[in-house]
């Protein structure tokens, strides 16, 4: 089991580092995104399920987005997930 972080987002923003904030959207981009918290339930992220077997998802309204579920235990940030996949 991977350890992983709940982000609050605050302002469309989330604390990705300590010093640095990252805009909500490149979540859907990150490598390190897991599931977008929106009230009531959690959202595979995109990036993740482009990397999966399954490789579904469903849209991600990014306007409810309460919380990103991140696995950045190594204090990286943003990684794009177009590094992976190219």
């Amino acid at each position: 089991m991977r350890v992983t972080r709940t982000l609050p987002v605050e302002k469309g923003t989330v604390a990705c580092l300590p010093d640095k904030r990252e805009d909500v959207e490149k979540c859907r981009f990150c490598v390190h995104s897991v599931r977008f918290g929106i009230p009531g339930r959690e959202i595979p992220s995109p990036a993740r399920a482009f990397c999966t077997m399954s490789r579904v998802t469903e849209e991600v309204d990014l306007k409810k987005v309460t919380s990103v579920v991140c696995d950045d235990t190594g204090s990286e940030g943003f990684r794009s997930i177009m590094n992976v996949i190219s």
